[in-house]
């Protein structure tokens, strides 16, 4: 027997009356008849007691009796069952896991911090108690392993190739590849992942420093881009409406000038100041 299999124990309540009734003829019955066999009643009634147990809601209880699996109990109330069966209570709640930060390397070697919150449950007691050591402790080693595992196979981010999936940009992708990756690691005892993504991320503080003046300066680069790609578009937009009007006509050097002072003025990343001509405009 490799699976978890149900057990149907007797309603505590009753077994309690016949207990009941064992102990008093064991006490009353030696002291009514003389008949001190009665004590035996006594005895059978004490080592009964040791067969009751309850089972709280999302709760349940294995039954082992001399390394024989026995059954699961996971329906709540209360029961009894033979007193040399051991239980072992098993929680079927759902629970959080939120890791330690640890430091690993990227897919790219760049040490970054990472964390991982993991939303678990018990799905198959047998294997819960029987195919590992201990669950709650294989749970923990096997989320770290799963978020080194991860976070070498993914970069932290990609400055030269926008369409690369990264640990940062990938949210929804890297999380199913993380919940995909401990379903398979936790099916062993008997765990049903409900939930797992990356908590914490972050670059580990001996690089924190260069990559953020990294990050900046590629914001500003794609920054000036726009605004040079923008002010392209309205000096010919200047130049092609003032043709069409007839305003003024420009000759090559005038229009290098023009330009070049529309340039300064749209790109400048400070206010111009600018200077009124009291001549004519070759002066």
């Amino acid at each position: 027997m490799n699976t978890e299999k149900s057990n149907s124990p007797l309603s505590g309540y009753l077994m309690l009356l016949i207990v009941f009734v064992l102990v008093l003829t064991g006490i009353a019955g030696p002291l009514v008849t003389r008949n001190f066999l009665l004590f035996i009643s006594l005895g059978i009634g004490v080592l009964c007691m040791f067969g009751f147990f309850f089972v709280n809601p999302n709760d349940s209880v294995v039954l082992v009796l001399f390394g024989e699996y026995k059954g699961t109990v996971k329906t709540n109330g209360f029961y009894w069952v033979n007193p040399f069966y051991s239980k072992k209570r098993i929680s079927l709640r759902a629970r959080n896991f939120d890791s330690e930060k640890i430091k690993v390397n990227d897919k790219v070697g760049n040490p970054i911090q990472i964390g991982v919150i993991l939303v678990w449950q018990v799905r198959d007691t047998f294997k819960a108690a029987f195919e590992v050591d201990n669950y709650e402790n294989f749970v923990r080693i096997q989320s770290d392993s799963a978020v080194r595992t991860l976070a070498g196979s993914y970069p932290y981010d990609n400055f030269e190739n926008d369409a690369e999936l990264t640990l940062r940009s990938g949210h929804n992708e890297v999380n199913h590849a993380l919940e995909e990756f401990l379903k398979s690691r936790l099916e062993i005892a008997g765990i049903h992942v409900i939930e797992a993504r990356i908590g914490y991320l972050a670059y580990a503080s001996e690089i924190a420093g260069a990559m953020l003046r990294r990050q900046q300066a590629t914001a500003v680069v794609a920054a000036r881009f726009k605004i040079v790609e923008g002010a392209v578009s309205m000096v010919q937009m200047a130049l092609d409406h003032l043709s069409k009007q007839q305003i003024i006509e420009f000759d090559d050097e005038k229009k290098a000038a023009m330009v070049s002072n529309l340039m300064v003025v749209l790109c400048g990343d400070k206010d111009v100041s600018p200077v009124v001509n009291a001549g004519t405009l070759h002066q």
